[in-house]
């Protein structure tokens, strides 16, 4: 009886499914410019082909393993490790397609960061 029950237990089962970040994959992709909040300065304009690119603004060419906190259709929450680089915790808020708002904070290169930026797509790349 109780390897029936096992393997009825087993059959229900249902295997875990990625995050699918799927927010992100809404944005335009284009140019990209990223302004911290209450700021008239660009801090830097990117092209964003993937805008998943937008997690890991502090560490930018790093290979890192990513963590997902949180995947709604309005906003993601990422935390990420990057061997010998540093670390984040990056959450994107989506207003548009054009227009997002970024808080990251973390590790890079020894020091501590946190930022508050708004991303708004300027064109094309």
């Amino acid at each position: 009886m109780s390897l029936l029950a096992l393997g009825c237990a087993a059959a229900s089962a249902v295997p875990a499914q990625a995050p699918s970040l799927a927010m992100l994959d809404r944005l335009e992709k284009g140019s990209w410019q990223l302004r911290e909040r209450g700021k008239d300065d660009v801090l830097q304009t990117i092209c964003v082909g993937d805008a998943r690119r937008m997690i890991q603004i502090q560490h930018p060419r790093s290979t890192c393993s990513r963590y997902v906190i949180e995947d709604t259709p309005n906003s993601v929450t990422v935390h990420y490790t990057c061997p010998g680089a540093g670390h984040g915790r990056t959450s994107i808020r989506s207003e548009t397609n054009r227009l997002v708002q970024i808080d990251t904070q973390g590790i890079a290169e020894g020091r501590p960061f946190s930022q508050a930026i708004e991303a708004r797509r300027t064109g094309g790349c």
